[in-house]
């Protein structure tokens, strides 16, 4: 992962190389995540729901309806995220601004390390309720159900890297040599304002003590005028 410029991206403005974009560890994570996500509510979505004579539909994993909604809920949440932070990917390199990026690195460690958490607690839930679950008729949604409880897990460790990329680009900061075009630099103003303001008119000023200095003349040539003999 290059580290550079602020937050581990470079300068804004810069050409976009498509064949570079798409091999970056984080989009390759991200379209990952993306694939995980897929199985993990589509399997459910599609095998986990199980119909009875009198019409009502029921949950194949131990009738538990919480168990089948619950997989099918952080699922979708995390497509939608995945592709959601693919496109940030894109845009991140087109951020002029250090807050912004900023804001999208820490909003990506917390969703990363919480859907984590979520897809942690995902597995341990469907596991405990698939392992006190009636075989369905037929063995109908089996294969579906072991697949959504194994991509729950493999997807604890694709967006714990993804947070893993984010807090190394949190901790990468801000290179000195990057600046924003559209942020000012406030030191620059303290610099100006170190120097105090010149006034024009302070060369037109008249010295100190000039004035007493003449008076002082005046008053010793009168004396000595007085002090010369009259004939």
């Amino acid at each position: 992962m290059d580290i550079g410029g602020a937050y581990g991206g470079g300068k804004a403005g810069g050409a976009f190389d498509p064949i570079a974009f798409v091999q970056r560890p984080t989009v390759i994570l991200r379209a990952v995540c993306w694939l995980f996500a897929i199985i993990v509510f589509g399997c459910i979505s599609s095998e986990g729901w199980r119909e009875e004579a009198n019409g009502k539909e029921y949950c194949i994993i131990n009738r538990d309806g919480n168990a089948c909604n619950y997989a099918v809920g952080i699922g979708v949440i995390a497509f939608l995220a995945a592709m959601g932070f693919i496109a940030g990917e894109y845009l991140f390199e087109q951020m002029s601004s250090v807050k912004t990026r900023k804001h999208y690195v820490l909003a990506d460690l917390g969703f990363s390390a919480f859907w984590s958490f979520l897809f942690f607690i995902g597995f341990c839930y469907l596991t405990n309720q698939w392992g006190k679950a009636d075989d369905p008729p037929n063995g109908e949604g089996v294969n579906n159900v072991q697949a959504s409880i194994v991509f729950s897990f493999f997807s604890i460790f694709t967006w714990a890297g993804c947070a893993y990329f984010a807090f190394l680009r949190f901790k990468a900061g801000v290179d000195p040599s990057f600046s924003s075009t559209y942020e000012s630099d406030p030191s620059a103003a303290q610099q100006y304002a170190a120097y105090p303001a010149s006034n024009d008119n302070d060369q037109f000023q008249e010295a100190p003590f000039s004035g007493q200095q003449q008076q002082q003349q005046q008053q010793q040539q009168q004396r000595a005028d007085y002090s010369q003999p009259t004939y």
